[in-house]
């Protein structure tokens, strides 16, 4: 238990107004404030309606007061929450009470940091409360509640709990190396190293899905002016963002668009055309073009069906970062009366559609899903939000793994390696996390939460 730590409060709902406001209270001393502002003993997990006052008994508002004892709360430490009503001016008044009486200003996340440090929860579920919130999708919003209700980390402790038995298990023949059996075939590690490795690739692939839920990707269309960019964009986002026009150059900035494509946010990025030009606002618009090709996962290249990759568009290639993925769009099938259908240039894809009509828009979203490596038919009970920092630790344990199998005939070795394993895997759930790790995390919170 933090009862050393000051307590602390917040406005949890948004500021502005509206039907209800709570200011949250966590800490050793909050069921006291709770009791001076109502004037009343408080019980625990009972709703009761209170007069809210000031130090000089003047009436602030009128509303619900919840306690929660500690250790049976969020944070695990005595909790007070205020429902009050949701205005600015009233929620501020109250948390300015609070604070009055001794509570101090909660830090971004404090209150789930709590949690996690008082055992309440453990880092990934911790995460996935911000992930939850921030939800952009319904499918984000699955997906981040799966991994809050602890089924992420139920996954990765299994797994740990393997490799934790495996290694002691190799450790142990290390303590008797006068024994004349060869306890690496004995105790099977080979088989179960490999069946580690067969449970880690499975974790990985839901964790990517999960990732591409939270995260989403950023299409950005590229081509000369007048390919048909700014139609595509209206298609795929279902509304008119982009001005269409038959005069090459209308585009002169990038224009932004946030759909959602199978429950995956997109951030289309309707760019400025690629060509040279004297007009200084349309050379603007080319640099932020290439601006957002760095930042971009997919390049949807658009020309005209009736005329193919030309050696402009041969030109660019080049210049185009190494890590964008490309999709090729044949556009305006319309006019050179060719079928929609699905391609492939030197492992490129190409898409042949009409922007105008809309012919050929669902073949490539297919593509879009493809090329992340979406998969939709895996549903929804195995897909957990995840982050880049589980990525990367999921892809040392990997990496620790194979490491292990390559070294089958060192006890010493692979010892070694499923040590190194532990530690990645652990990392994910919190138990064992750096304190600059633990402040990344929960600074990105919002403060009430």
């Amino acid at each position: 238990m933090l009862s050393d730590l000051n307590t602390i409060a917040a406005i949890s709902t948004p500021m502005g107004s509206g039907g209800i406001g709570v200011i949250r209270v966590s800490g050793r001393i909050a069921k006291e404030i709770g009791e001076k502002v109502t004037g009343k003993k408080l019980l625990p997990r009972v709703a009761n309606f209170h007069s809210f006052k000031d130090l000089k008994g003047n009436l602030i508002d009128q509303g619900l007061v919840l306690f929660f004892s500690a250790p049976n709360s969020f944070t695990g430490e005595n909790i007070v929450e205020f429902q009050c009503h949701g205005g600015a001016i009233v929620t501020q008044s109250i948390l300015d009470l609070c604070l009055e009486m001794g509570a101090v200003l909660a830090e971004p996340g404090e209150f789930s940091k709590r949690a996690y440090l008082n055992n309440k929860i453990d880092l990934a579920q911790a995460e996935s409360v911000a992930d939850l919130i921030n939800a952009s999708t319904i499918e984000a919003a699955k997906s981040a509640a799966e991994s809050l209700s602890g089924n992420f980390s139920i996954e990765i402790n299994n797994l740990l709990n393997k490799l934790i038995e495996l290694r002691m298990f190799i450790e142990a023949c290390l303590d008797f190396p006068e024994e004349e059996i060869d306890f690496i075939v004995e105790g099977k590690v080979k088989e179960k190293l490999k069946n580690l490795s067969k449970i880690m690739l499975s974790i990985m692939k839901s964790a990517s899905q999960g990732q591409l839920l939270r995260d989403g990707i950023s299409l950005v269309l590229v081509g000369q002016p007048n390919v048909g960019k700014s139609s595509l964009l209206n298609q795929l986002s279902g509304e008119e963002k982009s001005i269409v026009t038959a005069i090459p150059g209308t585009t002169r900035d990038a224009i932004s668009s946030d759909i959602s494509l199978k429950g995956i946010p997109l951030n289309i990025i309707d760019t400025a055309g690629l060509r040279n030009t004297d007009d200084p606002i349309e050379k603007f618009g080319i640099e932020k073009t290439w601006s957002s090709l760095e930042k971009g996962h997919i390049a949807l290249f658009i020309v005209e069906a009736n005329n193919g990759i030309q050696e402009y568009e041969k030109s660019i290639l080049p210049k185009l970062p190494k890590a964008i993925k490309r999709i090729w769009i044949f556009n305006k099938i319309d006019l050179s009366k060719e079928a929609a259908s699905i391609k492939e240039l030197n492992k490129d894809k190409i898409v042949y559609l009409s922007a105008k009509t809309g012919d050929g828009i669902d073949l490539l979203k297919k593509v879009i899903l493809s090329s992340i490596g979406f998969d939709k038919s895996e549903g929804n009970q195995n897909r957990f939000i995840a982050r880049k920092r589980h990525l990367v630790a999921l892809e040392k344990v990997y990496d620790a793994l194979r490491n292990a199998q390559l070294n089958i005939k060192s006890a010493e070795l692979v010892a070694e390696e499923l040590t190194i394993a532990q530690r990645y895997l652990s990392s994910i759930t919190g138990e064992f996390s750096s304190d600059d790790l633990l402040g990344e995390i929960f600074s990105k919170f919002c403060i009430g939460k």
